[in-house]
């Protein structure tokens, strides 16, 4: 699966706005696919994957490192990284019969820009 830039690039000149939301109504195909990534974080157990890898050494995990913390079979934590890598929270990289996963810094970045509307550094907007 392909996954999109959570928002298109933000408007520029005065009155700009970082947030999606205020800059003007969303399409019916943004809302769809906010709510998909929005799902996507909705779960405890992917809050925590997320969490747990961005802060691994290394900011990479493996399944393998993912089961114990969550408490969590692996079919099931690989489950739940399938949905964060096809919303594009996560990217996987396969090492012989391991996968492991890296936290997408920058779809976190837009995410959170998604509901606000401050100066977000390093985006240029606003």
């Amino acid at each position: 699966m392909t996954t999109l830039p959570l928002v298109q690039a933000p408007a520029t000149g005065a009155g700009a706005s970082c947030s999606p939301l205020t800059r003007e109504p969303m399409t019916s195909e943004e809302a769809e696919r906010l709510a998909g990534i929005f799902k996507a974080v909705a779960d405890p157990a992917r809050l925590r994957l997320l969490s747990i890898i961005a802060s691994h050494d290394g900011g990479e995990a493996c399944v393998c490192d993912l089961t114990e913390p969550l408490d969590l079979s692996q079919p099931t934590v690989s489950h739940h990284l399938k949905v964060l890598a096809e919303a594009g929270l996560v990217t996987r990289e396969k090492r012989g019969k391991w996968s492991y996963y890296t936290v997408i810094p920058a779809a976190l970045d837009a995410l959170g820009g998604v509901l606000t509307t401050r100066h977000i550094p390093g985006t240029g907007c606003c």
